[in-house]
């Protein structure tokens, strides 16, 4: 029978994918650079093939078997990270360490409140934040560098397990004279018309205003800018180079105070975007994930 692969070997070889240079994958594994090319040749010994293309000079390249093996021991350091998390879980539910992401458009109007109410109501939780695109959030998910995400909805996050909690409705956010500002009620029909900045395309709010607004994704009429941050999209508004869409937790939250920006209601039924969780599939901690909601929905309402 083939020795199965221990767990270091598995973290050598999906911090190599990762980093792509064996040294920063053994610093990132707390081991020499030595010791972690050893750990992966024993494995290549142990299962008779090859992981690494070696005569691809100083690149790390991996064979198309090595490639596959990696997605393979993500999966399996997963599973494995999930039996620990199971024993935890039972023994004091609420508590320890969580790893939650959070997409860009919602850490910095949400968490200074989200976290405080979550300090108070699970005292024993450790949190630790991430902050990153939809899609890279996703990722770590699927590798087991996260255990949970606070995303908008929809997004393209399949593979995951998702809770809906808490609608976000939108905002026309017009430059001070503009003539939709004269309006009590703004029409997607209307913003569709105009020049409309928005933020730059991997941002799932970029997708979610075009939809908003009966727009195409891909039609072309999404302006010619594309920020980085909503921040940079009220500035750009202030300055008359045209309207955006905004969420209305970006609004409470201040990002237009001062600016002289005008802020109307979009009419239709379409006109928000939903937040909510997203887990791996299976895991162990789902009904403490699902404890959260409370939480985040009060949060928003409050």
């Amino acid at each position: 029978m083939i020795p199965l692969p221990t767990p270091q070997q598995l973290r050598y070889l999906t911090a190599l994918a990762e980093f792509q240079h064996f040294g920063r994958a053994a610093e990132a594994c707390a081991v020499t650079q030595s010791t972690l090319s050893a750990g992966l040749l024993a494995l290549e010994r142990q299962i008779d093939a090859r992981i690494l293309d070696r005569d691809s000079g100083k690149r790390v390249m991996f064979t198309p078997l090595g490639r596959e093996l990696v997605e393979r021991a993500q999966e399996a350091l997963t599973a494995l990270a999930a039996v620990v998390e199971t024993a935890d879980a039972s023994r004091a539910p609420m508590s320890g360490k969580l790893r939650l992401g959070v997409i860009p458009t919602v850490s910095p109007f949400l968490l200074p409140r989200l976290m405080p109410a979550l300090r108070r109501t699970f005292p024993a939780l450790r949190l630790y934040l991430r902050e990153d695109t939809t899609r890279n959030l996703v990722e770590d998910l699927g590798n087991g560098r996260l255990d949970l995400a606070l995303l908008a909805l929809p997004c393209a996050c399949a593979g995951t397990d998702t809770l809906k909690v808490a609608r976000d409705p939108f905002c026309a956010a017009l430059p001070a004279g503009h003539p939709l500002a004269r309006q009590d009620v703004v029409t997607t029909s209307s913003l569709a018309a105009e020049t409309l900045l928005l933020l730059e395309d991997g941002h799932c709010l970029r997708d979610q205003a075009l939809t908003a607004c009966g727009m195409e994704r891909d039609d072309g009429r999404g302006g010619e800018f594309a920020a980085t941050s909503l921040h940079t999209l009220v500035q750009m508004v202030a300055g008359g180079l045209g309207c955006t869409i905004l969420p209305e937790i970006a609004v409470r939250a201040g990002i237009t105070d001062g600016t002289g920006i005008v802020l109307r209601r979009i009419a239709g039924e379409g006109a928000y975007r939903t937040l909510g969780f997203a887990w791996r599939p299976g895991a162990a901690r789902a009904s403490e994930f699902r404890a959260l909601a409370p939480v985040l929905a009060a949060t928003m309402e409050g």
